[in-house]
């Protein structure tokens, strides 16, 4: 028994002098010169002994950019659950007489941002299986699934911003007049005059299909490559969910602090503008990003989808040349974040020891993106040695 309390007490001092070990080397990272002039809030989460491992202005408020991403995917699993699609469905109007639509058509969106020529090319091709070849009515584009704002609150104005429209091929914002084009080219046969309008879809309109995308394939997009459009499109998701029309980013946000609330945290700590991090007004702490990615751990359900859809370090996404070499190398599963001024990283990794850390490091005031990634590769790499 004695022999056991003793093995027992030097494996626990072993234990504390290896954390001991890891505070000084985390600690000797905040003597970088860029710290003199610059922030950096950093948290630490070991998920096994669920206790905080370290932590560093971890409650200092700061812009996430796109880590802000986090939270959006995190809800949105939570909240729309994994099996969810985005869609954009297609409706007809009037009466079918012979092989003439005597009426309108009228196409429905939802705001999936993966609409592409091939579900161009399927909804014509539901338009002639209907034995359709003239129309002569209006091709309708209902864009009234959400509010009329085109940028997120905060955007700046000399920013590639992108259309939060619901409706849009690629880049294309005229899906009435793209789907006229691609009907005349499948050889239906249009009205002379112009025949494209904006409305709302009328009761009693008759349903004709739906082009759908999941969750899991706009989440791999919105955060491997971290792709603004796709987490406003997943942001604007959340405000559909609630059942308003027109949706609106403060719907949206509403879920986006239950789900904070769910995790632990106070909402009313932070600032919430948007869903991909691109406004100036969001501001989130280490410690929030933390508790949300100690959250989804928590919940199978959400971390099975989360995990697949974070850049790999060294291998994909926008980690794919960080981190090379090192011992994080392929260990590391985080989202980057990077708006002027500010550079930031949150996700997992694994220990030498084995255990599973969540952990969100952002640094603010940096001038040169790339030497606030240099800290945060370092840090990683001291975490997985």
């Amino acid at each position: 028994m004695k022999k056991i309390l003793f093995m027992a007490m030097l494996m626990l001092m072993s234990a504390s002098a290896e954390a001991q070990q890891l505070k000084l080397r985390l600690d000797s990272l905040f003597s970088d010169p860029l710290l003199e002039t610059t922030q950096m809030g950093v948290m630490i989460w070991d998920l096994a002994a669920d206790s905080m491992v370290y932590g560093r202005q971890q409650r200092q408020l700061m812009r996430p950019a796109s880590t802000m991403k986090v939270l959006t995917a995190v809800t949105a699993i939570d909240v729309l659950g994994s099996d969810y699609t985005l869609s954009t469905s297609l409706y007809y109007h009037g009466e079918v007489v012979g092989r003439t639509l005597v009426g309108d058509l009228y196409c429905v969106g939802g705001m999936d941002p993966m609409f592409d020529t091939d579900d161009m090319e399927a909804l014509v091709a539901n338009v002639r299986r209907l034995g359709i070849d003239t129309l002569r009515g209006r091709i309708v584009a209902d864009t009234s699934v959400k509010d009329t704002l085109r940028w997120g609150e905060g955007w700046c104005w000399d920013d590639d911003n992108y259309d939060l429209t619901p409706l849009r091929m690629g880049h294309r914002l005229d899906f009435a007049e793209q789907m006229a084009a691609w009907m005349a080219r499948g050889g239906v046969v249009l009205p002379d005059e112009a025949c494209t309008a904006k409305g709302r879809l009328p009761l009693g309109a008759t349903f004709v299909c739906a082009r759908t995308h999941t969750l899991d394939q706009v989440l791999r997009e919105m955060m491997k490559e971290s792709n603004n459009l796709y987490a406003e499109s997943v942001f604007y998701q959340l405000a559909i969910k609630t059942g308003h029309r027109p949706a609106t980013a403060k719907d949206a946000r509403k879920l986006m602090r239950d789900a904070m609330l769910r995790a632990g945290l106070l909402p009313q700590q932070y600032r919430i503008a948007d869903g991909s991090g691109l406004s100036l007004y969001n501001y989130l702490s280490a410690e929030a990003l933390t508790m949300m990615l100690r959250y989804a751990w928590f919940d199978e359900r959400i971390y099975t989808h989360l995990l697949p859809s974070l850049p790999i370090a060294g291998e994909d996404g926008t980690l794919k040349r960080r981190m090379i070499g090192t011992a994080a190398e392929k260990n590391v599963q985080a989202k980057t974040g990077t708006v002027a001024g500010i550079t930031s990283l949150a996700g997992y990794l694994t220990s030498r020891e084995g255990h599973r850390l969540c952990f969100a490091i952002i640094n603010q005031g940096v001038m040169r993106a790339a030497e606030g990634r240099q800290l945060q590769d370092k840090m990683c790499a001291i975490l997985c040695e």
